[in-house]
């Protein structure tokens, strides 16, 4: 008769690679781990693993075993976190995907307290700016900066999100200083390819106003549109949570055309239809305390238009 524990066993033996490392992550003894495989096995009349002293491989019969075993094994999982949500502990797997620069700057640091008072949490965190799809892709929940259009999913705001447009001082010097949105269409544009040239959007009396720019660059990652704008390479309209520090240090000046880019969000996502766990809630609930509102990569208004006007007066006089 088979038994949960073996199954869970072996999905964790064949993720791990080995019975010792398997071992590890399942506290449990190594040879308590042989002995349940041997168990499955008997019980199946299969054998699922090649074992040797310097390798542990999947029969074909294990590799066919695997697909469903690994489903069962994530159910009992969920079950048990869910369980234990119930008595007010939160553990279990939780996976998310958040884009490369936020889950570097900002993401990251906010959850390493959270996960430092919840260790039973086995939080798996995808860095990635490609757009993932949160139900096929296998996600609990994704964390995105913009506009979410996908009926699919169900959007928590975490944070608001200024964006600045922002340029070096000596691409301005070499290029003038647009102060109107006609002056801008004239500007080379670095563009995060994944919303493309008709990102730079402002806010209008009669709703949005786009302006495309001339492409200087497309590329899909915060970090690299912020060090092309250092570089001097065109004008960027860039999240506060990334521009902000250089903005204050002088590195990027912020360009004022008259209109105030459009404000957006950061998000966290789920599937519709999936019922989110205490867990995903509470980390919810934290990032929301941690980034604060407004949040704290946000740079004061009143400072940051004197700091723009003085700095354009600068570059005029010149």
């Amino acid at each position: 008769m088979l038994k949960i524990d073996g199954i869970v066993t072996f999905v964790t033996v064949a993720e791990a690679g080995s019975i010792s490392e398997a071992a590890r992550r399942l506290r449990l003894s190594k040879s308590v781990v042989s002995e349940r495989l041997s168990e499955m096995e008997k019980a199946l009349g299969a054998t699922l693993l090649h074992r040797t002293t310097r390798k542990l491989t999947l029969t074909e019969d294990g590799a066919a075993f695997l697909q469903r075993a690994t489903r069962i094994a994530q159910e009992v999982r969920e079950a048990a976190a869910d369980l234990a949500e119930r008595r007010g502990t939160l553990m279990g797997p939780l996976r998310i995907a958040a884009p490369v620069t936020f889950g570097r700057m900002h993401l990251g640091p906010a959850l390493y307290p959270f996960l430092a008072e919840h260790p039973e949490i086995e939080l798996t965190l995808d860095l990635d700016d490609r757009r993932v799809d949160a139900a096929s892709d296998g996600y609990d929940a994704i964390i995105r900066h913009g506009l979410i259009a996908d009926s699919r999913l169900v959007a928590w705001k975490l944070a608001r999100s200024r964006r600045l447009l922002v340029a070096s001082s000596d691409y301005l010097g070499r290029h003038g200083n647009p102060t109107s949105l006609s002056e801008l269409e004239d500007h080379r544009g670095i563009f995060y390819t994944n919303r493309g040239v008709a990102d730079w959007r402002f806010q209008g009396l009669d709703g949005a106003v786009v302006i495309r720019g001339k492409l200087a660059l497309g590329v899909n990652n915060g970090d690299v549109l912020h060090d092309a704008a250092l570089a001097g390479l065109g004008i960027a309209l860039l999240p506060a949570f990334i521009a902000g520090p250089s903005v204050r240090e002088g590195r990027l000046v912020e360009i004022d055309v008259g209109y105030r880019p459009e404000p957006e969000f950061i998000f966290m996502a789920h599937p519709e239809g999936r019922n989110p766990s205490t867990k995903l809630r509470a980390i919810a609930d934290h990032l929301k305390k941690a980034f604060g509102e407004p949040p704290y990569w946000e740079l004061e208004q009143p400072q940051q238009k004197d700091e723009a006007v003085s700095r354009r007066e600068l570059l005029e006089s010149k």
